[in-house]
């Protein structure tokens, strides 16, 4: 809007304002319109990866008598809002109100009903459903293991905050107070594997929530470690001896970061300067004012398995960063165990540092009904913390099948504002129903080829 200064009657100025929105009538009777008509995407993912069946019988033992909506259905459809963007019960009302799009969907009540009869065996049973879903996913063609060697599994903890008082929240390290869940996400695709719900003051180091996960993890996989080679990823909280024992017991390569204490400081004072050589960014190229080398033989890892290395990169910190005690030469270090013979220590450090896109898929778990756990019980907030993993999966499962352009690699916020959230107008001939998406919305025929990629994935499964 424009606005402009005239003179009026008494000779003094005055604003004048010039509309740029078109006229507009607004009335509450349009017949036929479909609003977040993308997210059927995605419910239409759950149904063709056998998803929703597999559900249906993870909570089967719940069903004492006849119901009008099956509990699996249920938690499917709080999937689907989650993935939307809802946070809470009642945000169902977006797919319930929508009957022509989602089907008969179930009450806040029945919904919550629902929640509560997940308990720790129902919580296995729904990890089971999410693990046969996943397998018809990559059958389908998701599966990674042909292009991506090692399969990279990445470990890393969480805060969440809790505005009021709720079973199990804790202080936080960082004077918060909440939860700590741990979570482990598959690299290649983004998939989120397992989580474990935590109290807020939970170690972030404790060696048995890490095999916990692992085996939550490794239940996931259509593959094992025997049939394809794997990598776990974790920083200095997963450099215990229980948790790397773990993983070569069962084949898997680790690549931890490690604190640096003070026979580490020492070693790294004591190197010589031809030792380091230049690392590598993300694309392989040569990371500028960063450099690595290699410890392992400058510091005792004889507790350690055999085979294992210590790694150092030192890097000019960015403007801004603070310094420690520690910081010889104006450089700061990080220093992670690894088991890999690869002589390429700059390789391998560039894999290292891939860890952090863990962070990434957590922000977007957060984004994805992580950053409030909405009920006061500590079985329902485990229960709604598998659901967030069920709907990120859904989301990976339809980026990596059906999308394709900026969309396929897009972070949650921008899959709602573009595909998922798209609005359309549904019209029936005959028996058909057909959703029209305006012509002119940027994305339009991505959704629509979308649509028809999927039904074609139905004859796969």
């Amino acid at each position: 809007m424009r606005t402009t200064k005239e003179p009026n009657e008494k000779g003094t100025s005055e604003m004048k304002r010039s509309k740029r929105l078109p006229a507009l009538k607004v009335t509450p009777d349009g017949k036929g319109v479909a609003a977040h008509a993308g997210s059927r995407l995605l419910a239409e993912m759950a149904e063709v990866t056998g998803l929703i069946g597999a559900m249906s019988e993870a909570m089967a033992p719940t069903v004492r008598r006849r119901r009008h909506h099956d509990p699996g259905q249920v938690l499917v459809d709080l999937a689907v809002t989650i993935a939307d963007g809802g946070d809470c019960l009642s945000d169902l009302a977006v797919l319930r109100n929508q009957p022509s799009l989602f089907g008969s969907v179930a009450s806040t009540p029945t919904a919550s009903r629902v929640v509560d009869a997940v308990d720790a065996e129902r919580l296995d049973a729904i990890r089971g459903a999410r693990a046969q879903a996943r397998a018809a996913a990559w059958a389908a063609g998701l599966d990674p293991t042909a292009g991506v060697n090692p399969l990279i599994l990445d470990f890393d903890a969480t805060l969440v905050d809790s505005h009021s008082e709720k079973e199990g929240a804790a202080p936080t390290y960082k004077r918060g107070f909440g939860f700590a869940p741990l979570l482990c996400y598959l690299d290649a695709t983004g998939e989120a594997l397992a989580a474990i719900l935590r109290p807020g003051n939970a170690a972030a180091h404790n060696p048995a929530d890490h095999v916990a996960l692992l085996e939550l993890a490794l239940a996931q996989l259509p593959v094992t470690p025997d049939a394809s080679a794997m990598l776990v990823r974790a920083d200095s909280a997963g450099s215990t001896h229980a948790f790397v024992d773990a993983l070569r017991d069962r084949g898997i390569e680790f690549s931890v970061g490690f604190r640096v204490r003070e026979d580490v400081r020492l070693a790294i004072c004591d190197l010589d300067e031809s030792a380091w050589m230049e690392a590598m960014a993300q694309d392989m190229e040569v990371r500028e004012e960063a450099q690595v080398a290699e410890l392992t033989e400058a510091v005792d890892l004889s507790t350690w398995p055999v085979g294992t290395r210590m790694i150092v990169r030192r890097e000019l910190p960015h403007p801004g960063a603070t310094f420690n005690l520690f910081d010889p030469r104006g450089y700061r270090h990080q220093v992670f165990l690894c088991d890999s013979a690869d002589p390429d220590i700059a390789y391998l450090e560039a894999r290292q540092r891939g860890h952090a896109r863990v962070e990434d898929h957590i922000r977007g778990a957060k984004d994805t009904g992580l950053r409030n756990l909405p009920f006061p019980a500590f079985s329902n907030n485990a229960c709604w913390v598998e659901l967030v993993l069920m709907a990120q999966d859904l989301m990976a499962f339809t980026q990596r099948l059906v999308l394709d352009g900026d969309m396929a690699t897009a972070e949650p916020k921008r899959l709602r504002y573009g595909l998922l959230h798209v609005a359309g107008r549904i019209t029936t001939t005959g028996r058909t129903a057909t959703l029209h998406i305006q012509n002119e919305w940027p994305w339009a025929r991505q959704l629509a080829d979308a649509f028809e990629r999927l039904r074609a994935l139905s004859f796969l499964t």
